[in-house]
């Protein structure tokens, strides 16, 4: 019975053993399989990438070539089926690429090549000898295939100069006449600027330029604030202007009192006339109008424009702002004449109570005798009467008084 069992146990081990090593046999059938396919892919992505650098070779050989003036029609050598045109011939045509002006450089060529009839499949191979800067890059980085397609390199470079809406807008907004400049160049230059606002937002219908120009005229009248939030919201219906408008004012408690909606319109008030609305000899100086300096002269129709802007801007300013302390409008609790008075008011009552509740106070008076006042002083000097302490034991003393002339 123990013999049995031990037969058993060995047949079982050697069972397991046999297991065992076929699943090591298995495992190492699969990775030698794995290392033939990984080496089969690394040997054909080796190949692809030489080929891909071979063509790449080959290309960069060719524009060498025509850059040189080496391509032929009639070479056979070269490999580049021109069909019997002679690039060489024609390249010296194509005008001077401008990165500052991609379109007009695209346009140049284009007519050009109507008008002279060069073959359209020819075109990218003329125009690339002429690349620049980013441009270059760009032609560079496109393969065999598009590199050959003149639209598809129109297409890539023009995406790569490309700028955003706003620059375009501002570009529009923004641009001069030149003294260089005739009036029809001067049109044309700004038509085009235009042109391309209206392409860069997609503009083709009469709703949409519509909406382009009331959504730009809804910015221009808002705070610099809500302005910035539109921008990065870049909404570009009225409607949807409007309610991001009215979000962003709620959330940032626009429109409280003492704040305006456009603070660049609104000057600061004058503080050398002060802000104080309970007089009435400064209300000249806080509606905000501007005299001429020559009455007599005639003012020109901008500068009066101007000033009555700036007048009605400040009336405007004087009638939001209020007073925290006497609620009245037109000025601050920092200008508050009101106020300002009651300050001077309270000092002077401090003073006084604190000589009274002195115990004993102690005077030491210089005669003033021999005093002379220097003549220039003489002016500014006037005599009045001192109290120490307000008790009748002490007479009231004669003394002078110097006015300090910058007090104001």
């Amino acid at each position: 019975m123990l013999e049995l069992e031990m037969n058993k146990e060995i047949r079982l081990k050697e069972m397991e053993r046999e297991m065992q090593k076929e699943k090591e046999e298995r495992e190492m059938q699969k990775e030698k399989e794995e290392r033939e396919m990984q080496m089969q892919r690394e040997k054909e992505e080796r190949e692809e990438r030489e080929r891909r650098e071979e063509k790449a070779r080959e290309h960069e050989f060719r524009l060498k070539q025509l850059e040189l003036g080496v391509i032929k029609g009639s070479d056979p050598k070269i490999g580049l089926d021109t069909g019997g045109f002679d690039v060489s011939k024609h390249v010296k045509f194509v005008p001077k690429f401008q990165e500052d002006n991609v379109e007009k450089f695209f346009n140049h060529f284009e007519k050009l090549g109507e008008q002279l009839k060069w073959p359209r499949d020819k075109w990218s191979i003329l125009i690339q000898s002429n690349f620049t800067g980013k441009a270059q890059e760009v032609y560079s980085a496109l393969s065999i295939e598009d590199s050959m397609d003149y639209d598809k390199v129109k297409k890539a470079i023009l995406q790569a100069y490309e700028l955003v809406p706003e620059a375009y807008r501002q570009k529009f907004r923004k641009y001069r006449k030149a003294d260089t400049q005739t009036y029809v160049e001067f049109a044309y230059q700004k038509e085009r600027h235009f042109d391309r606002w209206c392409a860069s937002k997609k503009v083709s219908t009469f709703d949409t330029l519509r909406q382009l120009m009331l959504v730009e005229e809804f910015k221009r009248c808002v705070n610099d604030d809500i302005k910035t939030h539109l921008e990065e919201n870049k909404a570009d219906n009225l409607k949807e202007v409007a309610n991001l408008a009215d979000q962003y004012a709620l959330t940032h408690k626009f429109g409280k009192v003492g704040q305006t909606q456009n603070k660049g319109q609104f000057s600061r008030p004058n503080k050398k006339y002060g802000n104080n609305s309970g007089t009435t000899g400064n209300s000249g100086s806080q509606s905000g109008s501007i005299s001429p300096t020559n009455s007599g002269k005639k003012q020109p129709d901008s500068s009066r424009q101007k000033n009555d802007q700036v007048s009605s801007n400040k009336a405007a300013f004087k009638d939001i702002i209020i007073c925290g302390f006497c609620h009245k409008k037109g000025h601050t609790m920092a200008n508050c004449f009101t106020l300002a008075k009651l300050k001077e008011t309270e000092t002077a009552s401090n003073a006084l109570a604190n000589v009274e509740n002195s115990s004993e106070v102690v005077v030491t008076l210089r005669p003033n005798s021999n005093d002379k006042i220097k003549e220039e002083y003489l002016p500014f000097v006037s005599e009045g009467f001192i109290s120490l302490d307000g008790n009748s034991a002490h007479p009231p003393v004669k003394i002078k008084i110097l006015r300090d002339t910058g007090a104001t």
